[in-house]
């Protein structure tokens, strides 16, 4: 199934788990101050330091866990909920100071690089200068808390690592969103190329099939044999065409330049347009016969139905093939610029060779030519 435009892919239960794992392995540095509570002699301290500690460590992972899913899915983080989670970690890091003293302020390491990975980069810097002074300011302030003003260093050094975590998280979800919108764009040109074979194979069937109809409608009375032989006809074209769409459908349809020249004269004679075509056909690399026979098959198609001509030459050579009639010639811009041409223009392509239209050099008509560069092979 495809995914919509913007969707993201879903994340593999091991990937998942990772994002856990990632979070949860920091909170290892919450042994000071659990050892400090652990530590205490009255039960209050101690349950009410554990307790805070282990509600702040679930807290810390959901919010890390929170956050990098938006990141993968290529949201925004919401300012708001960020700022009151962050309040919300801070508060549960001072609710256990009774518990767990001078040690708390581990608890800030943790509040300064979830900033980092929530906030936008100014305010992730107040947070962290915020946090990184607080134990310096603290331990001038409060006896007995001097010995902390280590966590200032792993305050700025855990920040500056989470900002390169924060960095890649945002790149890689980026990259995702990047090979969806290829894959998106790889399954819409695919579309886009069989329609344009089907208009190809369709476009040229049906216009015969009509033809043929329609001449065999106006022969029932008058030539009733010959009527029935254009029916039998039409049946075999109309089967031909099916076996085609089923072909495309299954696997790329391959067209060979006789098989199309030979359609031609059918399809040329059938709608009262002489036929001039080669009597023999030059030997041709299979990608350059198909090119051409898809051509032949554009061109002929394109008389037979717009051209009111009276005759339509057809001439192959080993780097060129041109269709050419003497009707009313192209009318407007969109006349050469239609589906078939379209899809043939993007086969010619393949082999660096160009598609010409429009009006023959002398005289009325139109002029189809797909040509290779000189020397090609």
């Amino acid at each position: 199934m495809d995914l919509p435009k913007g969707q993201p892919q879903p994340v593999s239960r091991k990937w998942r788990l990772t994002g856990w794992l990632l979070a949860a392995v920091w909170l290892f540095f919450l042994n000071v101050p659990l050892g400090a509570a652990l530590d205490q002699a009255e039960p209050w301290r101690k349950w009410l330091g554990i307790g805070s500690l282990v509600a702040f460590g679930v807290a810390y992972v959901l919010l890390f866990e929170w956050a990098r899913a938006h990141r993968q899915a290529g949201r925004p983080i919401p300012r708001g909920r960020a700022a009151v989670s962050l309040l919300g970690l801070l508060a549960l890091g001072l609710v256990g100071i009774p518990g767990t003293g001078a040690d708390w302020m581990t608890t800030l390491v943790f509040v300064a690089t979830a900033a980092v990975f929530l906030l936008p980069a100014v305010w992730a810097l107040v947070v962290v200068v915020l946090a990184a002074l607080t134990p310096l300011v603290a331990g001038y302030l409060v006896p007995g808390w001097s010995g902390v003003s280590g966590v200032f260093f792993a305050v700025l050094l855990a920040s500056f690592a989470m900002f390169g975590v924060a960095a890649l998280a945002q790149r890689n979800g980026e990259l995702r969103a990047a090979q969806q919108e290829i894959s998106r764009l790889a399954v819409a040109e695919e579309r886009a190329r069989t329609a344009r074979d089907l208009h190809d194979i369709l476009g040229h069937s049906l216009t015969v099939v009509a033809i043929k109809a329609e001449l065999a409608g106006r022969l029932v009375e008058v030539d009733p044999s010959r009527a029935a032989a254009e029916i039998a006809e039409v049946e075999q074209l109309a089967r031909a065409a099916l076996a085609d769409v089923r072909r495309t459908v299954g696997a790329y349809r391959g067209v060979r330049l006789a098989e199309e020249v030979a359609g031609a004269r059918s399809a040329l004679i059938a709608a009262g347009i002489a036929a001039d075509l080669p009597a023999d056909l030059p030997e041709l690399p299979a990608e350059r016969d198909q090119l051409f026979g898809w051509a032949v098959r554009e061109g002929v198609t394109n008389v037979v139905r717009h051209s009111g001509a009276r005759q339509c030459t057809i001439r192959v050579s080993a780097d060129a093939v041109e269709i050419s009639d003497d009707g009313r010639g192209p009318t407007s811009e969109a006349a050469a610029t239609g589906h078939g041409l379209v899809g043939l223009r993007e086969r010619a392509q393949r082999l660096d060779a160009t598609v010409s239209v429009g009006r023959r050099p002398h005289g009325h008509g139109f002029v189809l030519r797909v040509g290779l560069p000189a020397g090609a092979r």
